[in-house]
């Protein structure tokens, strides 16, 4: 292909991959309902400059990435599709972005496989599908990382004050998607930077301060009229949970000190396999552009792994930022192989092939789970997963044939690789992950969803409009809020589970739990059981009339 239409060709790709199908399957609890909720309650109350949930002040991110999924919702309605279309849309724009970066730097033919190793590595690829702040959020770091690396390599030179101004804009758009642990990343990174440089000159006051006043103007264009308007409080409060994420586990989320290698390792298959090579690769201490900025990709990268490492919340998706500088890493070792200058030894194509044989093998047993599930309940301990996986989800047969057909490019890429042609057969490896993922999110995870959450979903929906309550016993979720799409200014104990339960309620009440809180209703006679469905119980409670006896 002539290469000025590789950008063109990344673009139709990107287009193809991540915009269809958005709106296949339910929001996920919590991150995606949550965030989506944030921006369906601005909607509703015309209040775009605070966050809320449940009506109620939301100070844990900014409001940035919410009002990206107002625009969406605006135009396509309250829904997944517009929920997860900003990330999409910022997947097309990372991809152009890796290609252009790629190209200045190397040549066109880096900028695409870049680009391409991207999109075609697992959790890369699927994040840019989802309802999460992250993507945006890595996108801004990205490039702030970027432009710092550019003004301290210009110092001397015209470019720097404007790489200086760039890369504090891109740092106060980061900091008003999720907060100042972005500031830190990149404050952290310009530091052993510095200290790799043996504490040489690196800067200068010129643009350290067109830096911090780009990034102080641009956050305060929502933290200065939230201050002035609502007090300090909202801002403690943010910056007091942004602190206990960093001091204790959050909502359960904890992990051992290995978690984020072994989720970086195992979800960005194959780009994590083809780095490799590159962290024991003897270093070439030339200047040229390529050279300095890998030298900012390992900065980056074990900034992200060891700060996160050491934070006490473990969420999969704190380490994502890892995916950038990793999928360089990937890129500059299959640069240099096709340029002769590193060879594909034995152990990277025992890892290619034993890795991508245990992911088609788990792709093609998953959709097999049901059929023989009889054989795996026994080995099951947990009541809920057991009444979960007997959920009626109805599958049509073939999709473990998408796994198949996984394995088989695996196989394939192998055999290329071997036959020492090393571009097609990566090019090859890229394009099956994301069309993997394509036909896995489209045929096979809406149907996984409909054993874990989608029987509470449905029910929440089918009482969307009524003038009711809907709220959960034993576990929680964002769920009734978006997908019932309670209104404000409804009655402030609407929330307050006791009251619910015992109190004179003016309406009726519906109630989802999990299934293994079947005797909680005992002591609450004034409940009626409605079904269970899957893992999940359902009830309604309706209010006395005058005189009634609360004794059935």
């Amino acid at each position: 292909m002539n290469r000025k239409f590789y950008p063109y060709l990344i673009l139709i790709s990107a287009i193809f991959f991540f915009i269809p199908f958005l709106g296949s399957v339910h929001l996920f609890d919590w991150d995606e309902i949550n965030f989506a909720e944030s921006a369906r309650e601005m909607i509703v109350t015309g209040n775009f400059s605070r966050v809320q949930i449940d009506f109620h002040p939301f100070w844990e991110k900014p409001p940035l990435f919410f009002w990206m999924q107002v625009l969406s919702m605006k135009v396509f309605g309250i829904n997944e599709f517009a929920a997860r279309l900003p990330n999409a849309i910022i997947g097309i724009l990372s991809l152009l972005t890796l290609y252009f970066l790629g190209k200045k730097m190397y040549d066109e033919k880096f900028g695409l496989i870049w680009a391409l190793a991207y999109m075609g590595s697992f959790l890369p690829h699927i994040y840019f599908k989802s309802g999460i702040i992250d993507p945006l959020f890595n996108f801004f770091i990205f490039m702030t990382v970027v432009f710092l690396a550019k003004s301290i390599n210009e110092i001397i030179g015209s470019k720097s004050f404007k790489y200086a101004l760039f890369a504090g804009i891109s740092i106060g758009l980061a900091t008003l998607t999720k907060g100042p642990v972005g500031l830190l990343i990149a404050g952290i990174s310009v530091l052993v930077y510095w200290i790799i440089m043996k504490f040489k000159r690196i800067s200068n006051w010129k643009n350290i301060l067109i830096f911090a006043a780009s990034c102080f103007v641009i956050t305060t264009l929502w933290f200065g009229p939230e201050m002035i308007n609502n007090g300090f409080w909202f801002i403690r409060e943010f910056i007091k949970y942004q602190s206990e994420l960093f001091l204790k586990p959050v909502a359960g989320h904890s992990g051992p000190i290995y978690y984020h290698l072994l989720i970086v390792f195992l979800g960005c298959f194959p780009i994590s396999v083809l780095a490799l090579p590159v962290f024991f690769m003897k270093k070439d201490e030339t200047r040229d552009e390529g050279t300095y900025f890998l030298k900012w990709m390992f900065i980056l990268f074990w900034v992200v792994m060891i700060l996160f490492t050491i934070v006490k919340t473990k969420i999969v998706h704190y380490s994502s930022l890892t995916y950038y500088p990793l999928s360089f890493l990937a890129t500059y070792f299959i640069y240099e192989l096709l340029n002769k200058r590193a060879d594909f030894k034995k152990y990277l194509v025992w890892l290619l092939s034993i890795t991508g044989a245990v992911f088609s093998v788990l792709l093609i047993c998953l959709p097999l789970v049901p059929k023989y599930k009889d054989l795996i309940i026994p080995f099951i301990k947990d009541d809920f997963a057991i009444d979960c996986l007997n959920s009626p989800v109805k599958w049509n047969g073939y999709e473990f044939l998408i796994g198949a057909g996984y394995l088989i490019f695996i196989l394939y890429t192998i055999i290329l690789i071997k036959r020492k042609q090393f571009l097609k057969g990566i090019i090859t490896l890229f394009y099956a992950t994301a069309f993997c993922i394509f036909f896995y999110m489209k045929a096979v995870v809406p149907k996984i969803e409909g054993y874990s959450q989608a029987p509470a979903i449905n029910f929440y929906q089918s009482l969307s409009g009524k003038n009711v309550y809907v709220n959960t016993v034993g576990f929680y979720s964002y769920a009734p809020f978006f997908y019932f799409q309670k209104k404000p200014g409804e009655n402030d104990k609407s929330s307050d589970i006791n009251w619910l339960l015992n109190g004179e309620i003016d309406k009726p009440v519906y109630i989802v739990a999990k299934s293994t809180w079947k005797y909680f209703f005992l002591k609450y006679p004034d409940f009626s059981f409605i079904k269970q469905e899957g893992g999940f119980l359902f009830y309604y409670r309706i209010p006395h009339k005058a005189g009634d006896n609360k004794k059935k």
